[in-house]
Order: C-alpha cells, then sequence, then structure tokens
C-alpha cells in the first residue's frame, strides 16, 4: 500500500495530527524536523500553523511550497509502535 495522508489538523507549537489512508491517525512534533532553508519559514508559527493536505501530491504542504513525505510524518507518529519497527527498518528511518 501507498501511504498518503488524508486529513492534517495544526494542533499547537509545532504539533500537528495527521490521518492515514491506512486508518491510523497519529500525533507529530515537527519542532525538531524544520531544517533547510525551504523549512526556515516556518519556524514562524503563523506559517507553520497554514498547513493544508495536497491532494495531488497526498501530503501536507506549506504556503512557501515546503511538504513532507507521508512516510516520513508516519515515522513521527508511530515511531515507538513496537509492531511498526520493521516497516521502519525497511524504510530506513531506524537502523
Amino acid at each position: 500500500m501507498i501511504l498518503h495522508v488524508t486529513k492534517a489538523k495544526y494542533l499547537e507549537d509545532y504539533r500537528i495530527e495527521v490521518s492515514f489512508n491506512d486508518g491510523k491517525t497519529g500525533t507529530v512534533d515537527l519542532s525538531q524536523s524544520l531544517t533547510g532553508s525551504i523549512f526556515d519559514p516556518l519556524k514562524d508559527i503563523g506559517i507553520f500553523s497554514q498547513l493544508k493536505v495536497d491532494k495531488e501530491i497526498d501530503t501536507i504542504v506549506w504556503p512557501n511550497g515546503a511538504d513532507l513525505a507521508p512516510e516520513y510524518l508516519y515515522f513521527q507518529a508511530f515511531k515507538e509502535v513496537p509492531e511498526l519497527q520493521n516497516k521502519f527498518k525497511k524504510w530506513g528511518y531506524i537502523a
């Protein structure tokens, strides 16, 4: 199954609630993920909070063109879930 973001909602600070096409919904804290020039503007909470789901690429995007892969968001939301560790290894997020 190709993973897609179906819904996303800004919560507070750099936290968002994200729903995926596998039926899972989780909370993601992106405070440590905003590195690189494309993400610098998102350090302004006013801009960060403007995220939306782009149905064409099936992930979250911001007005400045920044986006994050659905797999990365999934990993961030569920990285502590034991039964998903093999999937995260396969994706290269953990060794």
